[in-house]
């Protein structure tokens, strides 16, 4: 900021939105993108803000700004160390990455492979997931990396849609112990795709795979291949990779990004919000089929030079000092964890700091969802021996990373996800449109960004009809905030989570925080239900810390009450031993409403314990 006699924070971001062209080329010049060709002009909204291009008329790959790049200048540099569930580790240079990726990226080619066909990743974190994705990139294919823990109709439904003509598999991994196999799954979706070649990894030998004219040993592929191999020249509009949304409601939504928006704005979020430098070493279990893990364990880290340990693995296996054995012995430096994960540590009683002492970390985000105080709090003392800051962010698939983050420099107070961060021109609208602060309202953007998603694959109707329908050129965001007089930020939940009781309007997260700040609550859901009297009235759903503790309902109605208010008070209150939760733990109200509704439920293949529905019964 002195470069530009800046003086904070702030005032980056009132000049950054006053002039996002020179804020964004800033950037790219600040990250150092390679552009084989430079763009003739920054942003384009000639086609309307929905459709808006950066870059323009610039060619750059994110492989030559990434791996190719520090592969040259810190060859011997680790890029990855691996770590699986039973413990066994290894590690990866840029160097040899770099090496392995033109392997991979040659066999490609051999196969057919051209720029613009889409490769499926339906891998554990584990190197070859990693090397698949930058091949994809380096020869100009767009990835689509499916979380590996999906069912056959899920994996059907992204393999079809996205018409993948090559599919990388495992021969199985473990998790809490428990050998998981991927390849009944496979075989009952190939047939009805595009596929035309099955690459298996061999992993933890779980599956019998056999070669055929069909399936290839992913070693065999890449044995005889070389180590050097051009880079693919692709415009800065050329698609990068399609990331589908978790599909918690309907057909999962499959977001695009772009080589030049993506490579500009993940190098931001590294460099900028976590603070990521070369000399990094980042822990942050957060899986790469979703966009936590591509910005922060690949695109944005790569483009950054610094290392990454990757673990395959359940957070409390063998037991819950698996983690934290893992942040002290590899030296990490940035730990990512998630909201869902530091209430399961604390509601064990974990107590890390009497493990190991983390005094080389320098930060802790957090994202996923939003953060409640108690668990904040946890972090920030139990991890952070109240010295390390927690970096609460929040975004989305679609907006490529996050938009809002804590800063150093800005006030702290716990759950707040900060400020927008500059270059992003948040606001927050009533039902009419109209600008409010320290009142609920609806996130909004008002401006484009490099890596705001180019539409919806296949489905622009539906792109335009989700984010820009709600108000007139403005990216409606669906989710509800809240901006306190010190212009900090709080997010409050979905929108579509709003429950309104005779007119009054609260949202599930308020009335979850309260619960889950009970000493004796460890997890919270609340829903609405249609009421003959209120219009809708509120249902709770809470999990107890100590397994001996019952009939706590008439306790937490009387104080949901008193925190909030009598008009909160729930309608019903239910005890159940763990919340629905699909797999990056977001919690899954709408299956809670439609089984006390008696409603169909749909596609569960997203869920992590559906068996925990069985607990509810239909009013």
């Amino acid at each position: 900021m002195n470069k530009f006699d800046i003086s904070d924070i702030n005032q980056l971001s009132i000049k950054a939105n006053q002039n996002l062209e020179w804020f964004w080329q800033e950037v790219s010049k600040e990250i150092g993108i390679i552009w084989d060709k430079p763009y003739t002009k920054i942003l384009d909204t000639s086609e309307g803000i929905q459709w808006a291009k950066w870059f323009v008329n610039g060619y750059t790959n994110i492989y030559k700004s990434s791996v190719e790049r520090f592969s040259n200048l810190t060859p011997n540099k680790i890029a990855y160390t691996f770590v699986s569930e039973d413990g066994i580790a290894s590690s990866i240079t840029y160097l040899e990455l770099n090496q392995k990726v033109n392997k991979l990226a040659n066999a490609l080619k051999q196969l057919k492979i051209k720029k613009g066909d889409v490769i499926a990743i339906f891998l554990p974190m584990i190197e070859e997931a990693i090397i698949a994705i930058m091949a994809s990139a380096k020869i100009g294919a767009i990835q689509t990396v499916i979380f590996s823990g999906y069912s056959s109709k899920s994996l059907q439904i992204r393999l079809k849609d996205c018409k993948a003509k090559i599919l990388f598999v495992c021969d199985g991994f473990q998790r809490n112990g428990k050998p998981i196999s991927q390849k009944q799954i496979v075989d009952n979706v190939i047939k009805n795709t595009d596929i035309e070649k099955i690459i298996v990894t061999q992993y933890k030998g779980i599956d019998d795979y056999k070669e055929s004219k069909q399936c290839i040993f992913y070693n065999n592929l890449v044995s005889d291949q070389s180590t050097k191999c051009d880079t693919e020249i692709t415009n800065s509009e050329d698609h990068l990779f399609i990331l589908y949304t978790s599909g918690t409601t309907g057909k999962p939504k499959g977001v695009i990004h772009t080589h030049g928006g993506f490579s500009v704005f993940a190098g931001y979020q590294a460099a900028f919000l976590i603070d990521m430098d070369k000399e990094d070493v980042i822990l942050w279990p957060a899986d790469i089929g979703w966009i936590t893990g591509l910005v922060w364990n690949v695109y944005g880290l790569l483009l950054r030079g610094a290392s990454a340990v990757l673990y395959d693995g359940a957070l409390n296996y063998p037991n819950f000092e698996r983690i934290w054995d893992m942040l002290y012995h590899h030296n990490a430096t940035i730990f990512g964890i998630s909201p869902t994960a530091v209430r399961l540590f604390k509601k064990n009683n974990i107590e890390p700091l009497k493990l190991h002492s983390y005094e080389k970390i320098k930060n802790i985000p957090t994202t996923g969802e939003p953060l409640d105080e108690d668990s904040w709090w946890w972090l920030f003392e139990n991890v952070g021996n109240k010295k390390i800051p927690i970096m609460n962010l929040s975004g989305g698939t679609e907006i490529g990373g996050a938009m809002l983050s804590v800063f150093p420099g800005i006030k702290l107070k716990p759950s707040t996800v900060g400020i927008p961060c500059p270059g992003m021109n948040l606001d927050v609208f009533d039902d009419n449109g109209m600008s409010i602060r320290q009142k609920n309202g609806y996130l909004v953007i008002k401006s484009p960004w490099p890596a705001m998603t180019k539409g919806l694959l296949n489905d622009d109707s539906r792109y335009l009809q989700t984010y820009w329908s709600q108000f007139e050129n403005v990216w409606f965001h669906g989710d509800y905030v809240y901006v306190d007089n010190d212009g900090l930020w709080y997010m409050k939940g979905r929108s579509d989570d709003v429950i309104n009781v005779s007119g009054h309007r609260m949202s599930t997260a308020e009335i979850e925080e309260v619960v889950i700040s009970h000493s004796k609550i460890s997890d919270a859901a609340s829903i609405s239900i249609p009421d003959d009297i209120t219009g809708e009235a509120i249902v709770v759903f809470f999990v107890v810390e100590n397994k001996l503790e019952q009939k706590l309902e008439k306790e937490l109605s009387d104080y949901i009450s008193e925190k909030i208010g009598k008009i909160a008070r729930p309608k019903y209150i239910f005890n159940i031993s763990e919340l629905p939760k699909t797999r990056t733990g977001k919690v899954m109200r709408r299956l809670l409403k439609s089984k006390l509704l008696g409603i169909e439920l749909g596609d569960l293949s997203s869920l992590e314990n559906p068996i925990v529905l069985d607990e509810i019964s239909k009013l």
